[in-house]
Formats: C-alpha cells, sequence, structure tokens
C-alpha cells in the first residue's frame, strides 16, 4: 500500500488524485512496491525561503525542496562511508521523505515554461519523488 500524505494551504488549489497518481505511477515504473509513505506539502515563498535558509543556508526561496529519511546527511559527507539504504522500520512501512514545493513558484514555473500549473506541479512532484528514491541531478 503507498500512503502519500498531501498537505497544502486552501489559497493554493492542489489536485490530490494527480498528485498521488503521479507518485504511484513512477513508484511502478522504478518497480517499487510494498508499505509507502510519502508527504508532499505546498507551501508559500515566506515558509519555503526560511526552510531553504535553515536548511540548505540559502537566502532565497526556492520551487522544491525534498528530504529523504534515509539519507540524513549530505551525499558529499557520504563519499567515504558505504551506503547502507533505506531504513527499515518497525512497522515495516518504507517512509521515504517529504517534498515541500513553494505554490507562487509553481506558478513562475509554470508561466516561463509554458504549461498549465497542474503539469507543473507533476514535473515538480515525480522531480522531488526522483529524489526520495535517491535518483538526483548534476
Amino acid at each position: 500500500m503507498v500512503n502519500i500524505i498531501i498537505s497544502s494551504d486552501p489559497r493554493y488549489p492542489v489536485n490530490k488524485l494527480a498528485i498521488q497518481t503521479c507518485i504511484i505511477g513512477l513508484l511502478r515504473r522504478h518497480r517499487i512496491i510494498g508499505n509507502i509513505e510519502i508527504g508532499v506539502t505546498v507551501i508559500g515563498d515566506r515558509k519555503m525561503h526560511s526552510i531553504n535558509r535553515s536548511y540548505r543556508g540559502i537566502d532565497s526561496t526556492t520551487n522544491i525542496l525534498s528530504f529523504a529519511l534515509e539519507d540524513p546527511i549530505s551525499t558529499s559527507q557520504l563519499q567515504h562511508i558505504p551506503r547502507v539504504g533505506f531504513v527499515k522500520s518497525p512497522d515495516k512501512v518504507l517512509r521515504l521523505g517529504d517534498i515541500l514545493i513553494s505554490y507562487p513558484e509553481l506558478l513562475k514555473d509554470a508561466s516561463l515554461e509554458g504549461v498549465s500549473v497542474e503539469e507543473q506541479m507533476l514535473f515538480l512532484v515525480e522531480h522531488g519523488t526522483k529524489h526520495l528514491l535517491g535518483i538526483h541531478h548534476d
């Protein structure tokens, strides 16, 4: 069973079913099955700015942040430490982590890319989920 916990400020219209479908499809494509939990939270720029500054030391907002539960320290610190993979919880639920999306940044990105807000949301959700799975980009 895949449990996707989606929360959003009421002023940000979010298609929760589309987000769930996107994540479940990505997990299936990567052959990831079992009891899995992922959190997706849609927030404003002030909150995103604060979180970005606190966790990344970057004093500005960003469109998306992913917080993987199996990777508590940065990969640059892990180069000399063998990776152990995902942490096994006693209740046998694989909690991959949380994705935070800035709705105002999402709107800007959609406009710049010439796509709908929902298309951009799903792009970011897929991007964040890949990070939770350990699939990173340069």
